[in-house]
């Protein structure tokens, strides 16, 4: 899981310039975030976590105050998930995520990523099956085995822990993610968690090579340039 983290890593630090869209991106998030759980951070693990990681990424405050003000009213946008799944160049699986209030528009963009860089767009669940859909959480420290007891006290379902150059991650079921959260917390106090989301990681990745290379990061850019995809996760394995 390790390599495949990383290179998701990677992928997100190149995209991550483009501060304005990360703002927007983060407002939709965290908007949608507190709609469902509730405006209040100490209520709601997701949300928390989700301020946090704004917080790390140097969202400003306002932009954050000004989603959970949004949240907090009536009405306001009707924002849904959208999942699309595809084949990009090199055939490495993709799966794009979108908040959207508009499901026409947004997949019309989304195809029109894939078409004009020779990918496919498939049908649910073409490729997702190929994917662990994970709650990952890493901080600092270096005692695993304490790690694996709080949770398995907690009755936390562990998919994997890995401890490298003084920072533990622990891989669990997305499902798991509040549960496992909360009894990191429980154990050990406040942790500062330098990775705190859900994500989908390939199982095994694709090599990408030749002409391949370039077209597959034309449809990284063009899919994040889009402004209803939140996150888009691959198998590639690119040089």
């Amino acid at each position: 899981m390790g390599r495949a983290f990383q290179n998701r890593k990677e992928s997100m630090a190149k995209t991550a310039a483009a501060k304005t869209k990360v703002y927007s991106k983060y407002g939709r998030e965290i908007y949608v975030c507190a709609k469902q759980g509730g405006v209040d951070p100490h209520g709601n693990l997701a949300l928390r976590g989700l301020i946090e990681r704004a917080k790390k990424d140097q969202v400003p405050s306002h932009v954050i105050d000004k989603a959970l003000d949004k949240a907090s009213g009536a009405g306001g946008e009707d924002f849904e998930p959208a999942r699309y799944e595809g084949f990009g160049p090199g055939n490495a699986m993709v799966i794009v995520e979108c908040l959207t209030d508009n499901p026409n528009r947004t997949i019309g963009d989304v195809r029109t990523c894939f078409t004009k860089t020779k990918s496919k767009l498939g049908t649910p669940g073409s490729v997702s099956h190929m994917f662990d859909h994970c709650a990952i959480l890493s901080f600092q420290g270096s005692d695993e085995e304490a790690v694996l007891e709080a949770l398995m006290e907690a009755d936390v379902d562990v998919t994997d822990i890995e401890n490298e150059d003084g920072h533990i991650t622990v891989f669990a079921p997305h499902t798991e993610y509040a549960k496992a959260k909360q009894a990191l917390i429980d154990a050990f106090g406040e942790l500062d968690f330098e990775t705190d989301e859900i994500q989908f990681l390939p199982q095994a990745t694709t090599p990408v090579e030749g002409d391949d290379v370039a077209l597959f990061e034309k449809l990284l850019d063009m899919l994040n340039d889009v402004d209803d995809v939140q996150n888009v996760y691959h198998s590639a394995e690119l040089p």
